[in-house]
């Protein structure tokens, strides 16, 4: 099957500094992609670069095409309005507008958007929808950056660090809502919880120093605890633990 995303040659300097250099590879048609990493080696400033995001004095060179199209140099708004859905790692919701200013903020012009669903996956944005965004909790407001993404039609997400200091609970819906998104819309995820990596995850690329350090089977890197810890640096000493333990211990995090 024909990748949903291709990225070649990536190269992406700011302020000076050259964060990707040369970064390289595809994302699958279907399932999850997760992107590793240590903390610094780029992982969200190739999210941002692929939607269009790198701050303007920035420099970005390179090709990445989703499907037949060439992202590069198009507006953020019009890889949206084409079904590249982004979910940022701050969340970026608006602090001082409501839950339902949020996602009605979110519809895409003539299109349907899809509230049921997004009810159905998070029934607490229905009970909310009065209450302001800034004072939800952070596993709340997680659920609104996700939930407004989810109202579109999407040909591919992006989705940042979706459980960054959630409690355990929320990491576990979180979760279970991407499992479920992703039966239907190949996701490029960038995560530091192993257990959530285990839970989703199909294929891996690991950054490392701005570079493209390994790509394959997520299930076989973890079972790799050197090169794992290596590439990570962190072990997996859950990692051949039974797979029924997985959705109880997705809550914890593997990484930092």
């Amino acid at each position: 099957m024909e990748p949903i995303l291709s990225v070649q040659d990536l190269s992406v300097r700011i302020s000076g500094l050259h964060i990707l250099q040369g970064v390289s590879f595809t994302v699958a048609p279907t399932g999850v992609t997760v992107l590793l990493g240590r903390n610094g080696v780029g992982k969200t400033t190739t999210l941002r670069a692929i939607v269009g995001l790198t701050p303007p004095a920035g420099e970005v060179r390179g090709t990445i095409r989703m499907g037949a199209q060439s992202l590069l140099a198009r507006p953020t708004h019009r890889l949206v309005r084409g079904g590249l859905g982004y979910v940022p790692e701050d969340r970026c919701v608006f602090a001082g507008l409501t839950v339902a200013e949020n996602l009605r903020l979110a519809e895409r012009r003539g299109t349907t958007p899809a509230y049921d669903k997004v009810f159905a996956l998070f029934p607490e944005l229905d009970r909310r929808g009065r209450q302001r965004a800034g004072s939800l909790s952070g596993g709340q407001q997680q659920m609104l950056a996700i939930g407004r993404v989810l109202l579109n039609d999407n040909r591919l997400l992006l989705v940042d660090e979706p459980t960054k200091g959630l409690a355990p609970k929320v990491v576990t819906e979180v979760a279970e809502v991407l499992e479920r998104v992703a039966e239907s819309v190949p996701v490029l995820l960038v995560e530091q919880n192993l257990a959530v990596v285990r839970r989703l995850a199909r294929d891996a690329v690991v950054l490392a120093a701005g570079k493209v350090a390994w790509t394959g089977d997520a299930g076989e890197l973890l079972l790799e605890t050197a090169l794992t810890k290596s590439l990570l640096g962190v072990g997996t000493g859950e990692a051949h633990r039974p797979a029924g333990a997985d959705r109880a211990a997705v809550a914890g995090k593997d990484a930092g």
